[in-house]
């Protein structure tokens, strides 16, 4: 018997096991399951800091959260943006509820509730760059594992901010509205979130077509919410929750153990209308 053969039969599954761990090195948390997915809060304790407009620039300041404990190493980060007249209070839900699961999450203020998605595009990405290079809590941030978020006009300024920087990881418009329809420059993954019930951007005129216009190489998936409204994402929702902290994982933490979530293929359902994607993933 070879040595490793002896090492394989002496410890069984564990050798395996520390082979995936060190080939995901930014595995962060407990195994996931349904309830863990779905849950309002994961395994990790969460702090907050508050960041005013006046200490910086492309951007209105914001709230960060992230996990309190440092023993797990760097964490990625997500930034999200509100919506046309909105400020960072109607995504705050979504700040502990990813934080508490191994991210470190940006809710921004825009520099006008006016701006338009262009604009929101590069201020996520100047919040961004300041939470990686001049935060308090930019030594716990992987700089290379970015994300970006948001909602209505967010959400377009989320598609923009991935098409200028093809290096983020993960992209997640919600309810997204943007006079561009048509995506193809993207590299990012991409999750787009519609709902059923949406008159201000409808899905027709918009989350599809986002979607629909995406490569057909990348990772990309259309999750259209039931019984749902543009304002859906302002308050907490298990299965924006669900997916989007499932997307993140898988994109930003490289984090395969979430992929159960994704593929095959979310079903309809009574809070799902549609899910659309790309399966196996990349």
């Amino acid at each position: 018997m070879t040595a490793g053969a002896a090492t394989a039969a002496l410890f069984g599954g564990l050798v395996p096991g520390a082979q995936a761990a060190a080939a995901n090195p930014y595995e962060r948390g407990p195994d996931p399951t349904d309830s863990s997915v779905e849950a309002a809060r994961g395994s990790y304790a969460v702090s907050q800091t508050s960041v005013s407009s006046l200490g910086v620039s492309g951007f209105g300041g914001g709230t960060i959260y992230y996990p309190t404990s440092t023993a797990d190493g760097t964490f990625g980060a997500v930034a999200v943006a509100p919506g046309f007249t909105a400020t960072q209070s109607s995504m705050a839900w979504l700040g502990p509820r990813l934080a508490s699961q191994g991210f470190v999450v940006f809710t921004i203020d825009t520099l006008t509730t006016l701006d338009q998605p262009d604009s929101r595009g590069r201020q996520l990405l100047a919040a961004l760059d300041y939470l990686t290079q001049r935060s308090t809590v930019r030594g716990r941030i992987d700089s290379a594992r970015l994300g970006v978020m948001g909602h209505s006009m967010g959400g377009g300024g989320t598609l923009e901010a991935a098409k200028s920087r093809t290096s983020l990881k993960a992209a997640i418009p919600l309810t997204g509205w943007n006079t561009d329809k048509s995506w193809p420059e993207l590299r990012t993954p991409t999750l787009v979130v519609g709902a059923d019930g949406d008159t201000v951007a409808p899905v027709a005129t918009h989350s599809e077509p986002f979607y629909e216009s995406l490569p057909g190489s990348l990772d990309k998936a259309y999750l259209e919410l039931n019984g749902a409204s543009h304002f859906t994402p302002n308050s907490s929702n298990t299965t924006i929750g669900k997916y989007s902290l499932s997307w993140l994982k898988r994109f930003i933490d490289d984090d395969t153990r979430y992929e159960q979530f994704l593929c095959p293929l979310p079903r309809p359902s009574l809070t799902i209308e549609e899910y659309r994607g790309s399966c196996p993933l990349g």
